[in-house]
């Protein structure tokens, strides 16, 4: 089976940071990553997103895979994407809220900037999945700071994720960016919380997906 990540954002460390990740989630798969190099250099908000998109759906039209995953978390151009591709698509974002709903977890998110909230929010809104947010919380740290996951970035993540149990009363916490990924283990080692990543939970849904697609055929 062949998983293919498209990062939007022009980030090749980020890339391979994914690709790793998914790889370790789902060692049977055949999984590839690419990098939108058309991309801006990080995706914070709106904005950002509308300019990734086009570099974004160039990938997807290129792509040779049984499915395709959008790795950033604002599921950035994911209905375009869908709209062009000639298998399944799938977001990390989307991935995330489902494996929450799967495990029966009143989830928050744990994000980078204060602009990615309105979309992260109206994400969650529009996939159905509101009843379930305890909340989204911005950690204030930009993506590429985010990437680096210097000990500072990883206090400070670990702070917001134990807020985010202990004020808002949420049973899973969601890393809302791609960059996060690769501090899971370390982030959940500090913070006794479950934590939903969406680079793995995309992998194991991505894989369901496709053998449920190719058992109607």
């Amino acid at each position: 089976m062949r998983l293919l990540y498209i990062n939007p954002n022009a980030s090749e460390a980020m890339t391979r940071s994914i690709e790793r990740i998914a790889r370790q989630a789902c060692p049977e798969a055949q999984i590839s990553a690419v990098t939108n190099v058309d991309g801006p250099p990080s995706i914070e908000g709106p904005e950002d997103g509308a300019a990734a998109i086009p570099g974004l759906l160039a990938q997807v039209r290129q792509a040779q895979a049984d499915a395709v995953i959008v790795a950033c978390f604002d599921d950035t151009g994911l209905s375009e994407a869908r709209a062009v591709a000639s298998c399944p698509v799938l977001g990390i974002g989307q991935a995330s809220y489902v494996m929450a709903q799967l495990l029966g977890r009143r989830f928050s998110v744990v994000t980078s900037v204060a602009a990615a909230v309105p979309v992260i929010k109206s994400n969650i809104g529009a996939g159905g999945y509101g009843q379930a947010c305890a909340s989204v919380r911005a950690s204030g740290l930009p993506v590429l700071t985010i990437e680096e996951g210097s000990e500072d970035t990883r206090q400070c993540l670990a702070d917001q994720i134990r807020l985010a149990r202990d004020q808002d009363r949420a049973d899973a916490v969601i890393l809302g960016c791609a960059g996060m990924a690769a501090m899971a283990l370390d982030l959940s080692s500090r913070t006794g919380v479950l934590l939903i990543d969406g680079v793995s939970a995309s992998a194991h849904l991505a894989q369901a997906v496709v053998r449920q697609s190719d058992a109607r055929q």
